[in-house]
């Protein structure tokens, strides 16, 4: 492709992007395809010779577009806003045409010095101290990739800035000396990034328990550092939530922080998707105390209309964020190294896109009053949802609406509130997503697209009505007075019947992993037995798996009628006992050795031992369905 045919090409790009988000709503928000379909519509092996551009931009619409879940569609709310607009794909555009690589200053200045000059404009917009910026004080900030980075970032950084007696030297390697007794803290509802980060550096995350407004407060922070203390345990880093995922609540950062400031703890704030409303003057109460926390991350590609990747991470102080991360070969170092700022040091990748340029665009065009109306208008119409559930004695709302995001739920058990979201997922009008706030199941209402107008939200709610109508109607009844039997009293029908959600018991909800446990817990009984006493084999046994099981906890049998295995049976396992009284010794040696191959293997891929020795129901009724 030259420069004419770009020229071209482009012109037509840009024309069916604009297409693609005016006419979005012609489309279902999510896909009706099923895993693999792709392998089906488009070839096994690259193409030998290039192809015409017309030929790939139609395969876009035959084969990519049926995949796509449209989350800049009016009834996509799920998740949280996935950012998006004209200047920042614009700008992206821009930046992959430049296509820098900003490690570091001399690598491209502008890529450096425009990151630095937008972390300054963002950290005074949302009000941060002085010691945040870096046009003031000890700290700064840099651009991220994703939340889930800043908190790795973060709990690395102030792992491995510690003491250096904590560091052998192996061979010409520096390794560090884990410290099994440290322990990071955060909240029940903290995004699972965190445990995440924990699991790299090697350390037990302790969740703690949140107060009725779903909010880590200090005195649950105090009462798990001094319990550890007691037991020789060595409290290090915390990570408090500014709008969690589950239902946008806030921890207390004023408390949180005295208590890690006392203690000499690291304190991080992850506010990935509220930390974009501290724009707004009404939400800066939310971070109150901020002055003693070590660094905080949201991400604008959430609520500032900036295409993902960008996050948005400050620290208080730069030295000893760089310290714990900086590498310095040769070919990397510059004359400049001692007045200007590296970025690789901040961060765990070197090579680092040109992001800076999309904040930029956005900021510029938007400017703050924009910004600031969309958050506004995303909260207004939240509350508009809010009161629409509320007016429905069928509904409850769990937590608070302070932002863009309602929970919801139907009054009673769960299973009734799962299916609802079943219902409405798989009628492909709307796309929402459930979470577990204090065991109620419950249904994420979010606004995510730019343009939300209150008809989206009435449209939303007429569909959930709707549904719900259609869940808790009477099963349908023969009419007695007619004579034709086949004739049923009639209601209209969204989604294709679904059997296993009529045997659901009431609330046991995500039974697949409980009977997965279980599932898992009875064959490694069975292994251990096969190995330690050969003689006791019977295929039989093998066979229960996929048929009768007896549940020791609850005195249960699940008849395989009853019973959809998530983990599917080697065919090597399926038998009848004539045929096995018909193989040689020899074949029954070879079969009997690759049925525990199989076994072997399957347990080999699942969760340990400990996990399925966990209880498996807490409920006290006699007896219980699973369903996989």
């Amino acid at each position: 492709m030259d420069a004419e045919e770009f020229r071209k090409r482009g012109r037509e790009m840009v024309d069916y992007i604009a297409d693609y988000m005016t006419n979005i709503k012609s489309r279902p928000v999510t896909p009706d395809v099923e895993p693999g379909y792709l392998r089906h519509l488009l070839p096994e092996e690259a193409p030998n010779k290039g192809e015409d551009w017309t030929d790939i931009m139609a395969d876009v619409e035959r084969a990519i577009m049926p995949g796509i879940t449209h989350w800049q569609h009016p009834d996509f709310h799920a998740y949280f806003p996935a950012g998006n607009s004209y200047p920042s794909i614009l700008a992206d555009m821009l930046a992959d045409a430049i296509g820098c690589i900003g490690f570091s200053w001399a690598a491209s200045p502008a890529c450096t010095e425009l990151e630095m000059l937008m972390m300054d404009w963002l950290g005074k917009l949302i009000g941060l101290p002085e010691q945040f910026l870096h046009s003031a004080g000890p700290g700064g900030g840099c651009l991220q990739g994703s939340a889930s980075d800043a908190v790795l970032v973060a709990e690395e950084s102030r792992s491995v800035a510690r003491d250096a007696s904590e560091f052998v030297l192996v061979g010409p390697h520096l390794l560090r000396v884990v410290d099994r007794s440290e322990h990071p803290y955060c909240s029940k509802l903290a995004h699972s990034c965190v445990e995440k980060a924990g699991m790299i550096g090697l350390v037990k995350l302790r969740h703690l328990d949140v107060d009725e407004n779903f909010s880590l407060r200090g005195s649950a922070l105090e009462e798990a550092i001094q319990a550890d203390k007691k037991q020789g345990l060595v409290p290090f880093f915390v990570c408090a939530t500014l709008g969690t995922t589950g239902v946008c609540s806030f921890d207390n950062i004023a408390e949180l922080s005295k208590i890690t400031s006392r203690e000499g703890l690291y304190m991080h704030v992850d506010a990935a998707y509220a930390g974009n409303a501290l724009i707004c003057p009404e939400f800066r109460h939310l971070i109150e105390g901020i002055e003693n926390v070590n660094s905080l991350a949201f991400n604008p590609n959430k609520w500032l209309q900036v295409n993902f990747d960008c996050t948005l991470m400050w620290v208080k102080s730069a030295q000893e964020l760089t310290s714990a991360l900086n590498v310095d070969p040769l070919y990397l170092q510059h004359k400049h190294d001692d007045k200007a700022i590296d970025f690789r040091h901040w961060g765990v990748p070197l090579s680092r896109r040109f992001r800076a340029l999309k904040l930029w665009f956005v900021l510029r065009t938007y400017g703050v009053e924009g910004l600031r109306s969309r958050i506004r208008e995303h909260c207004r119409l939240a509350k508009i949802f809010q009161n629409r559930v509320l007016s429905d004695d069928r509904f409850e709302v769990v937590g608070d609406v302070t932002m863009g995001l309602v929970c919801f739920r139907l009054q009673g058990a769960n299973s009734q509130t799962q299916k609802l979201h079943k219902m409405i997922n798989e009628s492909r009008k709307l796309h929402v997503v459930p979470a577990m706030l204090n065991e109620k199941y419950v249904i994420r209402f979010a606004l995510c697209t730019e343009h939300a107008k209150e008809a989206d939200v009435e449209f939303a709610w007429r569909m959930i009505t709707c549904l719900t109508s259609q869940l808790l109607a009477p099963p349908l009844r023969r009419d007695s007075n007619k004579d034709d039997e086949d004739k049923l009293e009639s209601r209209p029908k969204i989604i294709k019947e679904d059997k296993s959600m009529v045997e659901m018991e009431d609330d046991i909800v995500f039974d697949h992993q409980r009977n997965e446990l279980q599932r898992m817990q009875m064959m490694r009984e069975m292994l251990f037995k096969m190995v330690s006493d050969p003689k006791c084999y019977n295929p039989r046994i093998l066979r229960s798996l996929n048929g009768q099981i007896h549940n020791n906890n609850n005195d249960v049998s699940l008849k395989k009628q009853s019973y959809s295995p998530g983990l599917k049976t080697s065919p090597s396992l399926q038998h009848s006992d004539h045929h096995q009284q018909q193989l040689q010794p020899q074949q029954q040696e070879h079969q009997l050795e690759q049925k525990l191959s199989d076994v072997v293997e399957t347990i080999r891929v699942k969760k340990p031992l400990s996990e399925a020795k966990k209880p498996l129901l807490r409920t006290s009724r006699s007896a219980q369905k699973f369903v996989a």
